[in-house]
């Protein structure tokens, strides 16, 4: 017979007094009390505590290694202990890459649907894009100019871990004697350096040819080889007289009015934490931190060459070195003089200080009588202290510079994280969006959860048979969990919310969310007043979510206050009498109807027995409200 009971024995842990105690399995247990009683002690530190300790012991020696030696609670033992999860206020992370989406595993399955059921579209505007043949391979190879050289290469391992050393055996055996392994050319017999856990890109060289006449057929050999062995991928290294670069073709898609290609579509390519995603402007992170021109100048009526520029100033007022001399030539070159307020200056006159000059400038330096004349490029006032930022050494200099930056959205990407292709991959829109050609990852992320859902619950009905098929199981599971998020009160987050910005209440019910939607049956779950911050309103939600992780089968054990959530408990546990020194005793325990009739403090106001008077006189403020006024 399966216990039906977690029976703590003994605890003594904080101010706890030897506490015995019998809590009902698979029901919605409160423990209530004072502030300081131990309720924490008993909860968290004892029955937790015992629950992490016992399944790293269940682990291998070579595990345990990694996790730490757990300290055992004081406490003579726990019998049916479950497996323990903790739902605190204290687990919001700070990792700035982490999103809403991320945190409840909604955006793996936005990537996974977007990879096998996304339509790609060419970022230049010019529709969906299609798979490319060997001939349109070859005309777009065709198009560089002439005697240019180029190397057809057909990539085998692209950004994956291992040493490969059986793949370069049967490189050799197929009678190739090149190979590019992270952008770097070997013989297929030389010792190849190569990691094993790091990420490696292996490419082999099919053919090297000069774009001559005559040359077509020859090329397309290449290129159908390069094709056969790239499993539908060729790269091009070309080196001509005024350009030279990489180009990447596809048997999957390419865009006939421009030649844009992309490689077939992989999740991890909707990834902003993976290199093959990530904006390569703000590396995925949706912002940069850059010099701000309204930092670098706080006063705009200063004469650009007399002190405008703050970090050019010393803490005398003088300008430092030589940049009066440098703005006079940039205002010679652009025609404005620098002895003019910043604020009396053009649009064009302020590009080129803060952003720079294409062209060279003239700078006149006067030492006394003499002057020294030499010509040298304009990078801006942003690009010369983006160079001195990253050039010293000194942290005494990075952390004065940083008081003029600022954090703002990427340039590039607009702060959606993804590279200009990733983006361009786009689903159908259900309603009449702005978007007619459909909506992309970032675009479904920026959604707030309601919208999201309604979108979801939407989607299928635009999709073609062959992507309903494909999807149907992604958007199901997306479904499920956008529904426990609005179940819980969080219908206004965004997915791509960062997760350092949540509240902690927030937090804890997006962790409960995900824990409904993990499905795991058998659990111990136990959450530290997870009533905090939330409005009355939204109370019964979270009670309902509760009632739900319960009827799955698990336990829940809740520390909390609220008058709601205990009267909904399916069983309570009060501790006390006082705090401190003075608490650590089972006070009260029962289903509802047996601790109202108990004597103590909670269950006397519960009951009614006892209330708090709404007093009849009140004070009067000084000031009166400014919304009542």
């Amino acid at each position: 017979m399966a216990q039906d009971k977690i029976v703590v024995v003994g605890a003594r842990e904080n101010n706890l007094k030897n506490v015995t105690v019998e809590i009902p399995r698979d029901k919605l247990v409160v423990i209530t009390g004072l502030s300081g009683s131990g309720k924490s002690s008993l909860a968290f530190d004892t029955i937790y505590a015992e629950g992490q300790r016992r399944y790293v012991e269940s682990l291998s020696a070579y595990a345990r290694q990694f996790l730490g030696q757990m300290d055992k609670p004081d406490v003579d033992h726990i019998d049916g202990l479950s497996p323990a999860v903790s739902i605190d206020q204290k687990s919001t992370s700070k990792n700035p890459r982490s999103t809403v989406g991320t945190v409840t595993e909604i955006y793996d399955y936005l990537r996974i649907l977007f990879a096998r059921a996304g339509v790609p579209h060419c970022p230049n505007g010019h529709g969906p894009i299609e798979r490319q043949s060997t001939d349109q391979i070859v005309d777009a190879i065709l198009e560089l100019e002439a005697e240019t050289k180029i190397q057809v290469l057909a990539p085998l391992v692209r950004g994956r871990k291992g040493e490969y050393k059986s793949v370069l055996q049967d490189v050799n055996k197929a009678g190739y004697v090149r190979v590019r392994v992270d952008g770097v050319m070997y013989e297929v017999t030389d010792d190849i350096p190569m990691d094993r856990y790091k990420q490696h890109t292996i490419e082999v060289v099919v053919d090297r040819v000069i774009l001559r006449e005559g040359v077509e057929r020859r090329l397309t050999d290449s290129v159908e080889a390069a094709l056969k062995m790239g499993k539908g991928l060729v790269g091009v290294s070309y080196e001509g007289t005024s350009k030279s670069g990489e180009l990447i073709f596809s048997e999957s898609y390419s865009c006939p009015e421009c030649g844009f290609s992309m490689p077939e579509l992989e999740p991890r390519q909707f990834s902003f934490n993976s290199p093959y995603g990530a904006c390569p402007e703000c590396t995925g992170l949706g912002t940069k931190t850059e010099f701000d021109p309204v930092l670098c100048c706080p006063d705009p009526t200063k004469p650009l060459r007399d002190g405008a520029i703050a970090p050019f100033v010393y803490k005398s007022g003088e300008t430092k070195d030589w940049w009066p001399d440098m703005l006079d030539a940039v205002g010679r070159a652009v025609g404005f003089d620098s002895r003019t307020p910043v604020n009396e200056l053009g649009e064009a006159a302020l590009d080129a200080v803060w952003n720079g000059l294409e062209k060279p400038i003239e700078v006149i330096m006067k030492y006394g009588r003499h002057e020294r004349k030499f010509v040298t490029e304009w990078n801006g006032v942003i690009g010369a202290l983006r160079k001195r930022y990253e050039t010293t050494e000194s942290e005494w200099v990075k952390q004065d510079l940083e008081q003029y930056m600022s954090t703002k959205p990427c340039p590039e990407c607009l702060g959606k994280r993804l590279k200009p292709e990733t983006l361009a991959v786009r689903l159908p829109a259900t309603t009449k969006a702005k978007k007619t050609e459909g909506i992309s990852i970032a675009d479904v992320s920026a959604m707030a959860v309601a919208d999201c859902l309604a979108y979801f619950d939407a989607l299928p009905a635009f999709l073609s048979k062959r992507q309903l098929t494909i999807a149907e199981r992604a958007v199901k599971e997306i479904g499920e969990r956008l529904r426990f998020l609005n179940d819980v009160g969080l219908s206004y987050l965004t997915l791509n919310r960062t997760a350092r910005t949540l509240a902690g209440g927030e937090a804890q019910r997006i962790r409960l969310a995900t824990q409904i939607g993990s499905g795991l049956m058998g659990c111990l779950y136990i959450l530290d007043e997870p009533s905090i911050g939330l409005h009355q309103r939204d109370n019964g939600k979270l009670i309902e979510t509760l009632k739900r992780l319960r009827d799955i089968g698990n336990t829940v054990l809740v520390v909390e206050h609220d008058e709601e959530t205990m009267k909904a408990a399916d069983w309570l546990i009060e501790l006390g009498p006082g705090a401190g020194e003075h608490g650590g005793h089972i006070v009260a325990q029962g289903d509802l109807e047996t601790f109202l009739s108990s004597p103590c403090e909670t269950s006397d106001y519960l009951s009614g027995r006892r209330s708090i008077e709404v007093p009849k006189a009140r004070r009067k403020p000084k000031t009166p409200c400014p919304i009542t006024k």
